[in-house]
């Protein structure tokens, strides 16, 4: 890792798994943070503010959905979900709760890290001086400050929905194959989680569209991935 972006706060209850957790982390060069509950890492986060958030779900004193549900109201730090519930609607539930990634329990720690620095990459902020704008009604898409407006106000987005969101204004006016646009955002490995692209693109037409079952912009074209019209 580099001297930034490698601030993470690993949130679980089980406190060996966490132990072993902090001491791979650190051995990676990551600067950890451990909290074993929902109260204690709404709280680390705050005096912290960590680069990326590994939650466990499970935790004894609130929901994990609460805690990410809590992070959302006043960060976009990427989080990634932690968990031993394997079932598909238990990850879109989790995604459609804000969280950028789902890993399962058990899981192999080289991809744990490699989904947590993917995650940073992410929500870091691209220094090239671009000074893209793209306008689109009332959106105005700011690609180099990672913004969009509309109607002129901030519309807040996580990591993950902003790299969505920038993969398909960078391409604008043509199709981005579903494969594609699940490996460009979420990594090589990913090619086949269609339900992370129906997520999030439900979540940026419920934040950017008029109307959300009538979208303008973010459209879906039917077995063939997704394109973003001005």
């Amino acid at each position: 890792m580099t001297a930034g972006g490698n601030r993470v706060l690993v949130v679980d209850d089980e406190p060996g798994l966490a132990r072993a957790l902090a001491i791979t982390l650190r051995a990676s060069g990551w600067d950890v943070t451990t909290a074993a509950d929902g109260t204690s890492a709404l709280a680390a986060a705050a005096e912290h503010l960590p680069d990326v958030v590994l939650l466990d779900l499970g935790l004894p004193d609130m929901s994990g959905l609460d805690v990410l549900a809590a992070l959302r109201g006043w960060t976009r730090v990427p989080v990634v979900v932690l968990s031993a519930r394997q079932h598909g609607e238990d990850k879109v539930e989790a995604l459609d709760a804000g969280a950028d990634d789902y890993v399962t329990k058990p899981f192999a720690m080289n991809e744990l890290l490699a989904r947590l620095r993917a995650a940073v990459r992410r929500s870091v902020v691209p220094s090239d001086g671009e000074a893209a704008v793209v306008e689109a009604g009332a959106l105005v898409v700011e690609l180099a400050r990672r913004r969009v407006l509309r109607d002129g106000v901030e519309v807040r987005l996580t990591p993950t929905e902003w790299s969505m969101l920038e993969v398909l204004v960078r391409n604008r006016g043509k199709v981005v194959p579903r494969r594609q646009l699940l490996q460009e955002v979420w990594g090589p490995s990913y090619g086949d989680e269609t339900n992370y692209l129906r997520v999030y693109s439900a979540q940026l037409r419920r934040k950017l569209e008029d109307d959300p079952a009538a979208p303008r912009h973010i459209i879906t074209a039917p077995g063939m991935g997704y394109v973003f019209e001005p």
